[in-house]
């Protein structure tokens, strides 16, 4: 098992395992799975506010030999089917929802299987203020916008170098020069080569049909699973206009220098 720090497991009974995990994110890889798995979330947060925590993973590229489920009071619900071959795939539910309970697969040779996945824990409204989780391609409203500003985790202007499409994930990566920093969680953004350039990647859907064009966009988004996921695009001009709308009628959410 590795998963993040603070990994603490008890045996439950001879064929089934407890592990209980304080961190907000991190995984777990099971080398050579038998019997079965009961993963418990406890993050180090006070046990009131479990109700207000979405639990999201994502299986590695070549996880197998078990089934992933959903188990609340002795039910079990399929996540994640052994052998599903779905790169990018992840599956959300609400923390009040159950834990997980992994089983292993009868297997003729279980030296060969390894299973694993990524997960996170984000409070609800987070999760749920992702527009794109219910239209992905959607534009943004002006109000997304700014509040979009505040609440991600990377904010940059910038402009599209190209963009690379990968059909098995179905998922595009943008490659993005970057002008102006204005935040970033994690450093998807850094600079690069001789001429001192600030670059990075953003993924997004590859339905969204996203290619390379001209002038500046404001990039917000979020990281998810240690890559940069793309919010809320406008063309940079666009969001001069709509910030300097709001600072006159004084509901700007926050303050950031749209220059």
């Amino acid at each position: 098992l590795s998963p993040c720090s603070g990994l603490t497991h008890e045996s439950h009974r001879k064929d089934v395992e407890q592990v209980y995990l304080r961190c907000a994110e991190g995984s777990i890889e099971w080398m050579y799975p038998t019997g079965a798995l009961i993963v418990n979330l406890r993050p180090n947060i006070s046990p009131a506010s479990y109700k207000h925590l979405t639990v999201c993973i994502k299986p590695f590229k070549d996880s197998s030999g078990a089934n992933i489920y959903l188990e609340k009071t002795g039910e079990l619900k399929l996540l994640v089917r052994d052998g599903e071959r779905s790169p990018s795939r992840v599956y959300c539910f609400g923390y009040d929802q159950g834990g997980l309970f992994v089983e292993a697969t009868p297997q003729q040779d279980i030296s060969r299987k390894i299973t694993g996945f990524q997960y996170e824990l984000m409070s609800r409204g987070m999760a749920a203020d992702l527009h794109t989780a219910s239209a992905p391609c959607r534009p943004c409203s002006d109000t997304e916008v700014l509040l979009a500003v505040c609440t991600s985790d990377f904010v940059i202007r910038g402009s599209i170098q190209d963009v690379t499409n990968e059909a098995e994930e179905q998922e595009s990566v943008i490659h993005v020069g970057v002008s102006k920093l204005y935040r970033q969680k994690s450093k998807v953004f850094q600079l690069t080569g001789e001429s001192g350039n600030w670059r990075g990647q953003i993924k997004t859907l590859l339905e969204c049909g996203v290619r390379p064009g001209d002038g500046d966009f404001l990039f917000t988004g979020r990281m998810h699973f240690g890559e940069a996921r793309l919010g809320c695009a406008p063309r940079f001009k666009d969001f001069q206009r709509m910030y300097r709308e709001a600072k006159d009628k004084g509901l700007n959410p926050c303050e950031i220098g749209p220059d």
